[in-house]
């Protein structure tokens, strides 16, 4: 991850799976306020302190909190993963999730050249690059 893209990345979330229904089930999720935006809650092994996560929701410095739905929703987050898909993630697949949410539409950094002058190059997958100055990208 290139260091603009890490100072844009703020924090991760994690949302207990009880959160937003008392039980698991269909009928539950009538009643889950926060269905529309999360996962369905599911049900966490009764000894797990808390640990089972319903969600986890990868946000911005730049995303802003609440709507009109909810003052729990984020805005565009950068990625939500059910709780079960971030237990079991290989962490480079996360990764490489992260930085492909953090760099939209634009094309993957491949390599970084810099000169003894300390001036650098920025080369990216689609053949394009981007001078930088001394001191990093």
């Amino acid at each position: 991850m290139r260091m603009d893209a890490a100072r844009r990345y703020r924090s991760t979330q994690g949302v207990p799976t009880h959160v937003g229904t008392s039980s698991p089930g269909p009928e539950s999720e009538e009643e889950d306020p926060y269905s529309a935006f999360l996962p369905p809650a599911g049900t966490g092994p009764t000894d797990d302190d808390g640990q089972t996560m319903r969600a986890v929701v990868f946000v911005t410095e730049a995303t802003p909190k609440g709507t009109a739905r909810s003052p729990q929703e984020y805005v565009r987050p950068l990625l939500v993963l059910c709780g079960q898909e971030y237990a079991t993630i290989a962490f480079g697949e996360l990764h490489r999730m992260i930085c492909d949410a953090l760099r939209g539409d634009r094309p993957r950094l491949v390599a970084e050249v810099r000169g003894p002058d300390g001036r650098g190059r920025l080369l990216f997958e689609d053949g394009s690059a981007q001078g930088t100055e001394s001191g990093g990208a």
